[in-house]
């Protein structure tokens, strides 16, 4: 998670607070001077913080002087709504960003400081939107750094998208005016324009960035922001407002470096919204930014919205949701051939952590994933990957259950997938795990509920429900998902949302044990 020392700070802090057995004016001060703290610790704007604190203050110290009914847990959730409120009000400026129209021609102008990311985040910005259908170009009016428009252009190739530039013209102006009248004279919904990386003590370029503006006349300018370069963001981001109608902000970066919070805390001085936010290298590892959502998130809250519209965009829902398969899961049928339609549909999401991400209360489950050799969580889309290249080598009789599962099998599907005893040894675990699931769900009566069902049981009896999915459960997978109360609150946070390894080698002789023999 971007941010995650100071989504963990603050997050101990509202438990501290929520532990309390009494909350005075005194109270609120000592939790408000950890909070003030960590964002100082993350480069949040001083300045900012300080009016945060106050802020703070001057919600919540008339409420506790004033009505001694509240008790101590009312207390916490007051205070902890009203620091929420002003963490989303550093991130969001009140105003709505430009709107692209489907059907026209969007020209959209890129500015930044030089090493930001500007390039790369102008290739995931047409990533993003040529997924979603839109007919996008790209024009690169960088002319002042070397091998910029190669950058672009290889860019350009590998995510199939038309470019425009010029080895041997020198006026970045006239590269910008003449590729945008041509993507426009081609009927292009989306046409990008990379311009030259810049500091604002560099007063030729950034006139030459105001004379592409005038040329183009593009419908929004896109701010691009390196969040590792703290509190200095602030004064670019005033120099970059005051020369070119800034309408928009992407913040690069945030997936490696702690102390985001200065650039985060710099959109303020653009008077502009966050649009996106890039958390990789990767062409798809841009995120759209909501500024709620995001605070949900670095809290530890989830992201529900953002995950279900995930979810519908990449087809996820409609993978997973094969009726033939519910048909089989409702009678307590669940085949390999099952798990792997399961584990296809959930890949296309991406990174598996970064849906963890986006679960309400699914910080237990991130716990619980495997840590690399330098402690660095490992994201499990990388196991669940290397199980559907051990079921790419299974048989069709093998996937359905037709015949038996082995030790001659086994031994082929680990040689033949160049997969490990143990890793094939998890897989038939993982899918023994789901058929019990699956088959206790299906005597309990929970699979024939419908969403809107089981919304209605959980507010009607959740003791009932509780006991239902206790008794359908592996109790390890049920202690991986935190408890049944943390998947119950997880369900609740769904519906309050929705309204209703290695090479072929290896010690064979664990096998036998998973098949029964000595």
């Amino acid at each position: 998670m971007v941010l995650s020392e100071l989504g963990g700070a603050l997050s101990q802090a509202f438990q501290k607070l929520s532990r309390s057995s009494s909350i005075d004016e005194e109270t609120v001060k000592q939790i408000l001077k950890e909070i003030v703290s960590a964002l100082i610790s993350s480069d949040v704007n001083v300045q900012m913080v300080k009016a945060l604190r106050e802020n703070v203050l001057t919600k919540v110290t008339p409420l506790l002087e004033s009505d001694s009914a509240i008790d101590s847990s009312g207390r916490a959730r007051l205070i902890e709504k009203a620091v929420v409120e002003e963490l989303v009000k550093i991130l969001d400026p009140g105003k709505e960003p430009y709107k692209l129209k489907k059907g026209k021609c969007n020209v959209i102008m890129f500015v930044g400081l030089q090493g930001a990311g500007k390039t790369t985040t102008v290739a995931k910005y047409c990533h993003y939107y040529q997924q979603r259908k839109w007919k996008v170009a790209m024009v690169c009016a960088d002319t002042f750094r070397a091998g910029a428009f190669d950058q672009l252009k290889q860019n350009a190739t590998k995510i199939r998208v038309p470019f425009y530039g010029s080895y041997t013209e020198n006026d970045p102006v006239k590269i910008a005016a003449e590729g945008v009248a041509q993507f426009r004279k081609e009927g292009y919904e989306l046409i990008i324009v990379d311009t030259s990386g810049r500091h604002k003590q560099e007063t030729a370029l950034f006139a030459e960035m105001e004379e592409v503006q005038k040329a183009v006349c593009p419908d929004d300018v896109v701010f691009v922001m390196d969040s590792s370069i703290g509190q200095a963001a602030a004064a670019q981001a005033k120099a970059f407002k005051e020369s070119v109608s800034v309408g928009s902000v992407v913040i690069t970066k945030l997936d490696g470096h702690a102390k985001g919070g200065g650039a985060l805390s710099a959109v303020a001085f653009t008077k502009s919204p966050i649009v996106f936010i890039g958390t990789g290298e990767h062409f798809d590892a841009l995120e759209p930014f909501n500024a709620s959502r995001f605070i949900g998130k670095l809290l530890g809250r989830g992201d529900t919205v953002g995950l279900l519209t995930e979810l519908s965009e990449k087809g996820v829902l409609d993978a997973v949701g094969n009726p033939e398969m519910q048909k089989r899961m409702i009678k307590g049928e669940f085949t390999l051939r099952d798990l792997r339609e399961q584990y296809t549909g959930i890949l296309k999401i991406g990174s598996l952590s970064k849906m963890f991400e986006m679960i309400p209360g699914a910080g237990d489950m991130m716990k619980n994933l495997p840590k690399g050799p330098n402690g660095q969580t490992v994201d499990p889309s990388v196991a669940l990957k290397k199980c559907l290249v051990m079921m790419d080598s299974m048989t069709a009789a093998e996937l359905d259950g037709v015949v038996e599962m082995n030790e001659t099998r086994a031994i082929r599907i680990i040689r033949g997938s160049g997969a490990t005893p143990d890793e094939f040894q998890k897989l038939m675990m993982q899918h023994k795990q789901f058929e019990k699931m699956i088959g206790g769900m299906s005597k309990t009566g929970l699979l024939k509920q419908n969403e809107s069902d089981m919304m209605k049981q959980m507010k009607r009896d959740p003791k009932q429900l509780a006991n239902q999915l206790q008794r359908s459960l592996d109790p390890n997978m049920l202690k991986s998902m935190g408890g049944v109360d943390k998947m119950l609150d997880m369900m609740k946070s769904f519906g309050d949302m929705t309204g209703g390894g290695g090479g072929g080698g290896g010690d064979f002789s664990k096998l036998a044990k998973l098949f029964g023999q000595k």
